[in-house]
């Protein structure tokens, strides 16, 4: 049998949904506004007074609005509440939450991965900054050898992660940016929680290897054909041994 709704229950769920109204209202105030990191917000008694709102609706849903990272509020002389820059790392944790008990799989990862990483090279082929690719091409020297312990092991799985991540942050396309980014570090993070890492595998440090040197050649000197190929080949194989590795943890096979 469902369990009764009481008084009190219905009045939560329409404060709520008077909450997200409000909450829907300012964010649609700050960009007709055309508002930008900085600007002051109406203060709350003109929020009030503009939404018919109450009170505790409004600065319920201003601290909706903080915890999603858009506003900030300040107290004392010039306080108030402030368009904030909700940086990537922050959406990417907030996202992060929705998929904590979806329990993805390297397959799923993967077949994303493999159609938008390419692309990304594509796009970088050429232009990555001098001092970017000098850093990409030092950060190379982790994996110059094969890890010696499991704690290497989940060292260079990490770092080779993050350097597609800072790959990805230079993309003109903000959203494939971003996607590529959040989908390495989802990946980043099933592999230290699952430890994935921690069956040694030769064959995922070789083709880690090989392919970060030509792709790192093919962003600086080749043609966006040659480093999408070269990118698309990592993924690819990348995929199959990450692949082994998850299924050889689940079986609990450990060398």
């Amino acid at each position: 049998m469902p369990p009764v709704t009481t008084r009190t229950a219905l009045a939560t769920r329409r404060n709520g949904a008077r909450t997200e109204q409000v909450a829907e209202h300012l964010k649609a105030y700050i960009v007709a506004q055309g508002l930008r990191p900085g600007d002051r917000l109406p203060s709350e008694a003109a929020l009030i007074a503009a939404l018919g709102m109450s009170k505790g609706t409004v600065r319920e849903a201003t601290r909706m609005l903080a915890a999603q990272g858009l506003i900030r509020t300040r107290t004392g002389p010039g306080g108030g509440a402030f368009v904030d820059d909700i940086t990537a790392d922050h959406a990417m944790a907030m996202l992060a939450n929705f998929f904590y008990f979806r329990d993805l799989s390297v397959a799923d990862l993967y077949q994303l991965r493999i159609q938008l990483e390419p692309e990304v090279a594509a796009m970088m082929a050429g232009r990555v900054p001098a001092e970017a690719m000098a850093r990409f091409r030092a950060e190379t020297t982790r994996f110059d050898h094969p890890p010696r312990d499991a704690e290497e092991e989940r060292a260079q799985h990490v770092a080779s992660l993050q350097f597609h991540r800072d790959l990805a942050a230079l993309c003109p396309n903000p959203l494939l940016a971003f996607v590529v980014g959040f989908i390495a570090k989802i990946l980043s993070d099933l592999t230290v929680i699952r430890r994935l890492y921690e069956p040694h595998s030769r064959a995922l440090w070789q083709q880690g290897h090989d392919h970060h040197a030509r792709l790192l050649d093919a962003l600086e000197h080749g043609t966006p054909e040659t480093a999408r190929a070269v990118m698309r080949q990592h993924m690819e194989a990348a995929f199959g041994l990450m692949a082994e590795q998850e299924i050889r943890v689940a079986r609990g096979v450990l060398e």
